[in-house]
């Protein structure tokens, strides 16, 4: 194996801990943004708010990791990851829109939530990706 395609998948496997690494951590904060004003600070407003800011703060260097991990990728898997994006983009706007029509018409009897559609996203994103995959091997 030669010294680049080493080198490459070196840099490969860095970017996809960091960009664990991050997620994890949005994640977590997430987790302290929705359980905390009711298991641990009470609903004071001002502790929600450094939180989200946090969360937020947390999430944008996900992102930043994500694109330094889809700039790191190779044409073939960057390919992949594209159409799988765009496939849960168009499944989060189209869905997303539709589903909450549903409830604004009293079509649905509950409440349409938005993790349902993030749950749809990731879905959508996942089989995309391994389809993808099997699709190019």
């Amino acid at each position: 194996m030669n010294k680049q395609s080493q080198n490459w998948k070196q840099v490969n496997k860095r970017n996809t801990a960091n960009l664990a690494v991050w997620t994890l951590a949005w994640t977590l904060t997430m987790a302290v943004v929705s359980f905390g004003p009711k298991f641990i600070w009470g609903n004071d407003a001002t502790l929600s708010l450094i939180a989200i800011l946090i969360n937020t703060a947390i999430g944008v260097g996900m992102i930043l990791a994500n694109k330094r991990h889809l700039n790191g990728l190779d044409e073939l898997y960057r390919k992949v990851q594209l159409e799988s994006m765009a496939l849960a983009l168009g499944v989060a706007v189209v869905g997303g829109l539709s589903y909450s029509m549903l409830d604004v018409a009293n079509v649905i009897s509950f409440d349409a939530e938005i993790s349902h559609l993030v749950i749809l996203i990731g879905l959508t994103y996942l089989v995309s990706t391994v389809i993808g995959l099997t699709r190019y091997k």
